[in-house]
């Protein structure tokens, strides 16, 4: 039996839902007898290396993107940094290009990569954002999008294709041109029954300040309040750290394994509505509310959309107060999406001649 293919996956560094997310496509492939080989960067590369330590890497060319303390300039700081992010860019079709040719990868599987694709082999772009919104740019942000996802042989979005979905108009488009596939919405975790251990899980992530400004936020909200609190501070190290500050349990990151048995072992989620974590509270069919990520117009609009059709409640990171926690048993709660991803069907892509 001939060797089976080497797939490249290769997760944006923005925060670490683009790197969580690729977790399940990446088992799938090892399930099915692929050779797997991560390409990423930052705190996103560690987290598939500490997932899967036996599999060889490439580190790529940083996007280094940061949101500034206030929200409502993350645009402009993103349109400053674009020659920084084209010339990383520029940087992974140089060295894609070289691999496709020295014969090292048969297979590309981009999430939100730019530059991370090859007419020379199947290539797969994996996005939530057929359009991409930006306030007043929402138009023109997304056609470029759209202009980068026509490059790649299918788009595969995390999501049902029915009109109860979980991305609404993000996920979902008019054009017909683009090669999309809806694949469900995939998890790295499952549902257990467990003995409730926490109150109140508080998962912290995504880029700084942000990050750290939340932190402190949640500290000071949660700290005293009796409730049982683990909060996870997504900050990956060489080393765990558990600390106890108080009611609040403190550790500053948690592999897959051990941060399913903790989500599913909380009453209640508190988190950013990054579109990663909607999926994984789905798959754990888990009530939580949301405090978007300033200035990031999509879990904006992802926390806005899940509380109007009454799933779930949330705030802006300014307004969040314990008591705002009491809102939580009046919403549903993310439990109606269910499907089977077929990942067979999905690898006969890297399987044409």
């Amino acid at each position: 039996m001939p060797n089976k293919k080497t797939i490249l996956v290769a997760p944006l560094h923005w925060g670490l839902g683009h790197a969580t997310r690729c977790i399940p496509i990446i088992k799938a492939l090892l399930i099915a007898k692929y050779k797997v080989l991560l390409a990423s960067d930052g705190a996103a590369l560690a987290l598939l290396r500490k997932e899967f330590p036996d599999l060889l890497w490439v580190d790529l060319p940083s996007y280094d993107i940061t949101y500034p303390e206030k929200g409502e300039y993350f645009k402009w700081k993103l349109l400053w940094k674009l020659p920084d992010i084209q010339r990383a860019i520029a940087s992974e079709k140089k060295l894609i290009k070289n691999m496709v040719a020295e014969g090292v990868i048969d297979g590309i599987i981009s999430d939100n990569r730019l530059g991370v694709f090859s007419k020379k082999v199947p290539s797969v772009f994996i996005t939530h954002q057929l359009n991409v919104l930006s306030g007043n740019t929402s138009y023109f942000s997304s056609k470029m999008h759209q202009k980068i996802i026509k490059k790649f042989d299918e788009c595969w979005i995390p999501d049902v294709a029915g009109k109860v979905n979980l991305s609404g108009k993000l996920g979902h488009s008019k054009s017909t041109d683009l090669p999309t596939r809806y694949i469900g919405p995939i998890s790295r975790f499952q549902k257990k029954k467990l003995p409730k251990k926490y109150d109140i899980l508080a998962l912290v992530s995504g880029p700084e300040p942000q990050r750290s400004l939340f932190e402190e936020k949640l500290k000071k909200e949660l700290r005293g309040t009796g409730k049982s609190v683990l909060l996870v501070r997504g900050v990956l190290e060489s080393l765990q750290e558990v600390r106890q500050f108080e009611n609040i349990r403190v550790v500053n990151f948690m592999q897959s394994k051990e941060l399913e048995t903790a989500i599913n072992q909380s009453t209640v989620v508190v988190s950013r509505s990054g579109y990663t974590t909607i999926l994984d509270l789905t798959a754990l069919e888990k009530k939580a509310f949301f405090v978007p990520t300033p200035g990031q117009y999509e879990q904006k609009y992802l926390a806005k959309r899940l509380k109007a059709l009454g799933l779930v409640p949330s705030c802006k990171q300014e307004n969040f107060t314990i008591n705002k926690l009491d809102q939580i048993p009046l919403y549903k709660g993310l439990t109606d999406f269910k499907a089977v991803t077929e990942y067979a069907s999905l690898f006969s892509l890297f399987e044409r001649k």
